[in-house]
């Protein structure tokens, strides 16, 4: 392999994912690889796969057309989640050539010859039972914030997830590592950290199976916390029985910690909590709720929810509905349930039509601007920091506060990367807040 080979990443899914594509791309400049964007011409197109959804295995057809209509002759290579649970079935995908499990795609230009392709595509796949051993990675370079991974694998047994299936066991990386790898990103200039992982509150397990929590969520994060350099550091999703007292109170009071949490709720019903096999019922959702805006009365929550999940009828859907309009919280993201292979709910009883899961899909999304709009208005005349995004969006540029109000102005690319105090003074007809600066508007 020389300097002249182009390579270009697609990444779909979650921002654990893009930590690994960052990681997994470094690895190929060390090798005398040159990075170009999916869109140009290269030589080899690495597809950081996601097998969440339905949907991400669809995509994934169509952005291998995309590399083959820049260039039919590049070599393809799929990796991830999907490429883990269904080798075989990307293999068989046309222009494909070559197919990397949970372990294998750390060592991806070990398995790069000739880049010659075949009539049929190579696989290496382990049984996810060997993905017992830990591989940090973050991400830089890419946008302004970073993505810190600090935890990979999950224990838990929720009927619906494939993510056991793909990622294996619950593992963390040593506490030493994430700090050297905080201290490293905080290096280049980057002023956002977001950690990120499969269950990142059960951080600690070791490797090989250890289920000894050699620390905990919280030392993390109170070491994160000393770490010089880093101005924000962002908790990206967070299990509800595993997001403590403790550490909500400590991000209350922290250096560095904002005040937005990601808590998945997936429904709002304790019959459909209990068939999902969630650790948890609603009530204490309310409580983690409650706790967090006590402390930190201007956070933002954000929540997952699953619709359509088996046996889930109009009135578990109701009550999901209702709850989640009574709860203070900021934002949703929403999923339609889809049945995946290899789990439990797959074959339950009670399946529900898919107009039904549409429909309502949609009422959550519509339930989902109203909270944000509401939320949006209540921080309306406070100060806030603000870091501006890097991308200029039809004439503006984009930014984020500490609890995750979006922001924009008109574009000046002297601003990117940049710490601002600023107002909220109003909200636009896109539903993006408009702001003034506060004196002196110094970069921090």
């Amino acid at each position: 392999m020389n300097s002249l080979k182009r390579v270009a990443f697609y990444t779909l899914g979650c921002k654990l994912n893009f930590s690994e594509t960052s990681t997994i791309a470094r690895s190929f400049k060390d090798e005398g690889f040159q990075r170009v964007d999916f869109s140009e011409e290269a030589d080899i197109y690495v597809i950081n796969t996601c097998s969440v959804t339905e949907n991400a295995d669809k995509r994934f057809k169509t952005i291998v057309k995309q590399a083959q209509k820049v260039n039919e002759d590049a070599f393809v290579i799929a990796v991830g989640c999907y490429a883990q649970l269904k080798p075989e079935e990307l293999a068989d995908v046309e222009g494909v050539d070559l197919v990397l499990g949970a372990t294998e795609k750390f060592k991806i230009t070990q398995y790069l010859n000739d880049l010659v392709k075949n009539e049929q595509a190579q696989i290496h796949s382990c049984e996810i039972e060997e993905a017992d051993f830990y591989v940090g990675s973050y991400s830089f370079g890419d946008r302004t914030r970073a993505f810190l991974k600090v935890q990979d694998g999950c224990d838990y047994k929720c009927t619906y997830c494939t993510i056991p299936l793909a990622r294996g066991i619950s593992r963390s990386d040593k506490l030493e590592n994430v700090l050297e790898n905080a201290s490293k990103i905080s290096a280049k200039g980057i002023k956002e950290i977001v950690l990120t992982g499969v269950n990142i509150g059960d951080y600690g397990k070791g490797e090989f199976g250890n289920k000894k929590h050699e620390h905990t969520f919280l030392d993390l994060v109170k070491a994160l916390d000393e770490v010089e350099g880093i101005e924000r550091l962002r908790i990206s999703s967070i299990e509800p029985n595993l997001l403590k007292n403790e550490t909500i109170d400590f991000v209350a009071q922290s250096n560095s910690f904002v005040p937005h949490f990601h808590i998945p709720l997936q429904s709002g019903s304790n019959d459909v909590l209990k068939a999902m096999r969630r650790r948890y019922m609603r009530e204490l959702y309310v409580d983690r709720v409650e706790q967090i805006k006590e402390v930190m009365p201007n956070a933002c929550i954000g929540v997952d929810v699953i619709v359509g999940f088996p046996g889930e009828t109009e009135e578990h859907f109701l009550e999901t509905y209702n709850f989640l309009n009574e709860l203070d919280i900021s934002y949703l993201h929403v999923f339609t349930y889809s049945e995946r292979d290899n789990t439990p709910a797959a074959s339950m009883t009670g399946v529900v039509p898919l107009k039904v899961r549409k429909k309502r899909s949609k009422m959550l999304r519509g339930l989902s601007a109203k909270k944000r709009r509401s939320f949006y208005e209540s921080q309306l005349g406070k100060v806030h920091t603000v870091l501006f995004e890097g991308e200029n969006k039809e004439g503006f540029i984009h930014g984020f506060t500490g609890n995750y109000v979006k922001v924009k102005t008109p574009w000046n690319p002297g601003l990117v990367n940049s710490l601002h105090e600023i107002e909220l003074t109003s909200i636009d007809e896109d539903g993006i807040v408009r702001f003034k600066y506060c004196e002196p508007a110094a970069v921090v």
